[in-house]
């Protein structure tokens, strides 16, 4: 499992302007089954993903059809973990 965690390195204006497409993108994967959770952090620098399903290379290429990425507007830090102690009912996202 991998939190994403993404922090804006453009001006908000230059993020909102490719926000759609980076929505569809998150869509797109998690119809595909490889993301958990995103939204924005607060304050509102940046954002955070839980993915899954992957290998981290398979993550990292696939953060690079994310339209954030393509644009330059955000860097990505990812970080790798292993679920060993969960709430119940989060078996399902392991």
């Amino acid at each position: 499992m991998f939190i994403v965690s993404l922090s804006y390195i453009k001006p908000l204006a230059e993020v909102e302007a490719c926000l759609d497409a980076h929505r569809q993108f998150l869509d797109a994967c998690y119809s595909q089954g490889h993301f958990i959770a995103s939204g924005p952090k607060e304050p509102r620098t940046g954002g955070v993903i839980l993915a899954k399903g992957m290998t981290r290379i398979e993550l990292e290429s696939l953060i690079k059809e994310d339209p954030f990425h393509r644009a330059g507007v955000a860097h990505y830090e990812i970080t790798e973990f292993t679920p060993v102690t969960h709430a119940q009912g989060f078996e399902r996202y392991i």
